[in-house]
């Protein structure tokens, strides 16, 4: 292999291999840095000063709930956050600086060309079931889900995350190198990655189970921290901690095994009964709080901690193949026509933060476009409407050829400012003679629209989590996600223009002119062509009992559990 080059720290010079070998003092304090942050902020951060108790169960709650125990399948918060708690991943993603540090894999290198990835792997992990992590679990791993095996029903879960991926070679017990047709800059945030269809290590021995087999939760085995106890579908997940655990990320300085006997997941759909339950003390902590709930909660002494979800914003992506968002004009319109400060007053609060981009303000290369395309301008709207032929009808709906100006929306309730945010815009939009009609639905029910979207929705109102400016290549290029639909048949989009301006973002590690590419790539995608009217910045918010200490955020925004801890032990 030629022109290797060692990452560290998004691949900014001078260039070192992981791990830190002279290290001393400098790594400790920015390992009390990084965890102070992942701990969601300052409310934890006393409880940092304690010692660990260990033992006790801590009962934890969710608005969705886990439809399948295998991680390397699930798409909801829910499924992702549990999964990261069974199974562990080849780097660590740093919250609040986005470098990628060491985890399973010690060290690595890449080729000049982004298109083979080598990693060291550490000698000393285990399965639960004690088979050994090596080159070939990962390897195993790797190929079955990018390709999936329609033998067993497994689907190619990893395939749009791992774009071009064509091997994994085993180079000895311990190194592996991971090939690709084309350049994948994204690929070291994609080894660390939490989210949705994660690649989560599991055994062989699981790897050779069929989908309806890995509904049993006592085979799924991973190298993580807990392993399964028991799954209750659509009630509770209980996680264990699993025996002799010893390799948690090096920058969480945590030794050992998880604290924590156990963690129990309850799927309790209704916030008042989330805030019930906590207030009662039915559970120690709930993740979903109401928005209305946090200064209650808070000013009766339950810790309130949160983290924005990085990736892009909570927003409308616009199908620019289905009347009337197929027009330029309605799609500015939508973005012009809704006041942002009513939604920062009246649904928010400090916990979230306003859209000013597609991307939310951790990913790098971030721009905000809120004095240019995302400003509030009523008036402005109104004339581009006017300019198009769109003109007031007698219930105040503009109208063109006969046709009125009605917008459908498909969105997901499973975040709970969501309905409420997109009230305000419908309300707004209206007052301008856009009709807005929504649709806010559970995931499953989303999902089954989700496949006649293209036909049947102008907006479909979501968000993706993903730490990595390649999250606008995932999302919009119509070689991957295409959530606006582009094709031949878009008036006024030059799909090669779009293609090529996103995948920019997979040729190169060097930040300067990475963030240039991030740059183009918002530019087009916000301004431009106007494919996307973000809303606003979701985040993940948990309130908890004062006894309840180190509850993670990773860099999308899921928990872990490894270092958590009650200080009554029960």
């Amino acid at each position: 292999m030629s022109d290797l080059r060692s990452v560290v720290e998004n691949s900014v010079p001078p260039r070192r291999k992981w791990p830190w070998v002279a290290a001393g003092l400098v790594a400790v304090l920015i390992a009390a840095v990084v965890v102070a942050l992942v701990r969601g902020g300052g409310a934890d951060a006393e409880a940092g000063a304690s010692t660990p108790v260990r033992g006790g169960t801590l009962r934890f709650a969710l608005i969705d709930y886990q439809r399948s125990p295998d991680p390397q399948w699930g798409t909801n918060y829910a499924e992702s956050l549990i999964g990261n708690n069974i199974t562990d991943k080849l780097t660590w993603q740093d919250p609040a600086t986005g470098a990628i540090t060491p985890w399973l894999a010690q060290s690595w290198e890449y080729t000049k060309d982004l298109t083979e990835f080598t990693f060291h792997l550490r000698p000393d992990v285990t399965f639960s079931d004690g088979t050994p992590f090596n080159a070939q679990a990962v390897k195993a791993n790797f190929d079955q889900y990018v390709h999936g095996d329609p033998a067993l029903g497994i689907l190619p879960n990893g395939a749009p995350l791992l774009a071009g991926y064509q091997e994994t070679k085993v180079v000895d017990e311990h190194t592996v190198t991971v090939r690709f047709a084309k350049p994948s800059a994204s690929f070291l945030q994609a080894s660390s990655f939490t989210a949705n269809a994660q690649p989560g290590f599991l055994s062989l021995s699981t790897l050779k189970l069929s989908a309806q087999q890995r509904t049993d939760p006592k085979k799924i085995i991973g190298t993580g921290p807990f392993v399964y106890e028991s799954w209750e579908p659509q009630v509770k997940t209980v996680l264990a901690r699993r025996q002799g655990y010893h390799w948690a990320p090096p920058a969480l300085h945590h030794d050992g095994e998880a604290y924590l006997d156990k963690v129990e997941f309850n799927t309790v759909p209704e916030a008042s009964v989330r805030t019930g339950s906590l207030v009662s003390g039915a559970i120690d902590a709930t993740l979903d709080v109401s928005t209305t709930d946090e200064k209650p909660l808070a000013d009766q002494g339950f810790q309130i901690i949160h983290r924005g979800v990085s990736g892009t914003a909570i927003h409308f992506a616009l199908n620019a193949s289905l009347f009337p968002t197929d027009d330029l004009a309605v799609r500015k319109a939508i973005q012009l026509g809704w006041n942002r400060q009513t939604i920062e007053k009246t649904v928010l609060t400090p916990s979230y933060s306003i859209a000013k981009s597609i991307l939310e303000p951790s990913v790098p290369g971030y721009a905000d476009y809120s004095g240019s395309a995302l400003k509030y301008d009523p008036d402005q709207a109104k004339r581009l409407l006017d300019q198009a032929g769109w003109a007031p009808g007698p219930d105040g709906i503009r109208v063109r050829d006969g046709r009125k100006l009605t917008v459908k929306l498909l969105g997901i309730n499973n975040l709970v400012a969501n309905k409420p945010a997109y009230e305000s815009v419908q309300q707004d939009l209206r007052a301008i003679g856009i009709d807005l009609q929504l649709t806010v639905v559970p995931i499953p029910d989303y999902a089954a629209q989700q496949a006649k979207a293209k036909d049947s929705w102008n907006v479909t109102a979501a968000n993706r989590s993903r730490n990595d400016p390649a999250v606008l290549k995932l999302q919009f290029s119509p070689a991957s996600g295409n959530t606006s639909y582009l094709s031949q048949a878009s008036p006024g989009v030059d799909l090669n223009e779009v293609t090529s301006t996103l995948g920019k973002l997979e040729t190169t590690l060097d930040p300067a002119q990475r963030a240039q590419y991030t740059k183009a790539a918002q530019d087009l995608v916000v301004d431009k062509y106007a494919l996307v009217n973000p809303v606003y910045n979701p985040s993940q918010v948990i309130a908890q009992a004062q006894y309840v200490h180190g509850i993670l955020f990773d860099a999308q925004s899921r928990n872990h559990f490894v270092d958590a801890w009650k200080s009554d032990g029960k």
